[in-house]
C-alpha cells in the first residue's frame, strides 16, 4: 500500500460556498484522507463562475466533517489580506479543526491581490513579503503582544487571544529555486503542482525536509470528448506559458489570453482527459515517485456528477493494493 495520502480538490473557482461544503462531506465519505480548497478572490475565467470567502467556507466545513483532512492551498498573506489578519483568521480555523488542518502561503497572482488598487510587485520583492508576512504570522501565533516594524508591513500592540497549539503547519508554494529556497527556510513544507521534480529536488537540496503537497488536474467525463470540451471551455489557462497566470489582472485580461489556447492545446498538454483510469494513475505513480506525499486531485467539473463513484470503484482501488 502506497504511504502517499490522497486528497480532492475543493475549486472555489468552480463553486459555490454551499456546495464546496457538501463535495467536502462527500470526500470524505468517499474515502479521500483530505481536500484541498483555493483561496482567492476572482475566477481565473467568467465560465467557472464562482469565488466564495474560504476563512467562512472552511469553518463550515469544519463543523460537517470529523476526520477530513483540509489544506488551503494557497494564501496569500501579502496584499489583499494583511498578515495580522490572516495570523487571525488561519488561527481560529486551525481552532476548530484541530490537527486536521494545514495552510498553504504563497505570492499570489495580481488577479487576486490587485483589487486594493496597490502595485503589483515584481517577484523578488513578493518574496521578500511573503518572508516577512510569516514572521509577522508566526510572532502572533505565540499568544503575546506583538509590535512589528519591518520593511513591507508595520503591526502595533496585536495579540491573538485564541491561538492554536501547537501552531498549524504552513507550507510555502514553490514553482522556481527562489521560493523553493524560502520554503525550505521557513516552511513546513512545500506546495506545489504536478509532479516538478526540479522544484522538489531544490527543495530538498537547500535543506527542506518537510512533507510536498501537489495538485493533479484532469477532466474525468464517460465521453472523451466531452471531457476535451469542458477541460478547454472551463480552464484553458492551465495552457499559459509563463507569468502569464501571475500578472494578468483581471478576468477579462486572463479570457484574452486563454483564447490563444485551443481545444488541441489542452489534448496535447498531458492532462488526463476521459473515461480511462491509466493516464490518472500514471500521473500519481510519477507523483508519489517525485516524492509528492500528498496528491490532490483536480476533476475539472462536478465530482459530485460521476467522479467520485469512479474514485471508489477504478482509482481508490489501484492505489490501496
Amino acid at each position: 500500500m502506497s504511504a502517499a495520502k490522497y486528497g480532492l480538490t475543493l475549486s472555489s473557482e468552480e463553486h459555490g460556498p454551499n456546495h464546496l461544503v457538501e463535495m467536502a462531506v462527500a470526500a470524505e465519505a468517499a474515502g479521500f484522507d483530505f481536500v484541498s480548497i483555493s483561496d482567492h478572490f476572482h475566477p481565473w475565467i467568467s465560465e467557472q463562475g464562482h469565488s466564495p470567502f474560504v476563512w467562512s467556507v472552511l469553518g463550515a466545513m469544519a463543523n460537517a466533517t470529523d476526520e477530513l483532512g483540509v489544506g488551503v492551498g494557497v494564501s496569500c498573506p501579502i496584499m489583499r489580506v494583511h498578515p495580522a489578519i490572516s495570523a487571525h483568521a488561519a488561527a481560529t480555523t486551525s481552532l476548530m479543526f484541530g490537527d486536521r488542518f494545514t495552510w498553504g502561503v504563497g505570492t499570489g497572482e495580481a488577479l487576486n491581490e490587485h483589487v486594493h488598487g496597490d502595485r503589483w510587485p515584481p517577484a523578488d520583492v513578493r518574496l521578500e513579503m511573503l518572508e516577512e508576512a510569516i514572521e509577522v504570522i508566526r510572532q502572533l501565533w505565540g499568544g503575546e503582544s506583538v509590535t512589528y516594524r519591518g520593511r513591507h508591513y508595520t503591526v502595533e500592540d496585536a495579540r491573538l487571544f485564541d491561538v492554536p497549539e501547537p501552531a498549524p503547519p504552513i507550507l510555502v508554494s514553490a514553482f522556481g529555486s527562489q521560493s523553493a529556497d524560502l520554503a525550505a527556510r521557513l516552511g513546513d513544507g512545500l506546495w506545489t503542482t504536478g509532479p516538478r521534480t526540479e522544484v522538489i529536488d531544490e527543495y530538498r537540496a537547500a535543506g527542506g525536509d518537510g512533507p510536498v503537497w501537489s495538485q493533479l488536474s484532469f477532466c474525468w467525463d464517460r465521453d472523451r470528448e466531452a471531457a476535451v470540451e469542458r477541460a478547454h471551455r472551463m480552464w484553458p489557462n492551465t495552457g499559459l506559458p509563463g507569468q502569464l497566470a501571475q500578472d494578468l489582472r483581471t478576468v477579462e485580461h486572463m479570457e484574452q489570453a486563454t483564447k490563444l489556447v485551443s481545444p488541441e492545446d489542452i489534448e496535447g498538454s498531458g492532462m488526463p482527459l476521459g473515461p480511462d483510469p491509466g493516464p490518472i494513475l500514471e500521473s500519481i505513480a510519477e507523483s508519489e515517485k517525485a516524492g509528492i506525499g500528498f496528491i490532490y486531485l483536480h476533476q475539472i467539473g462536478d465530482p459530485l456528477d460521476g467522479f467520485l463513484e469512479f474514485w471508489e470503484q477504478e482509482l481508490r482501488p489501484e492505489l490501496t493494493k
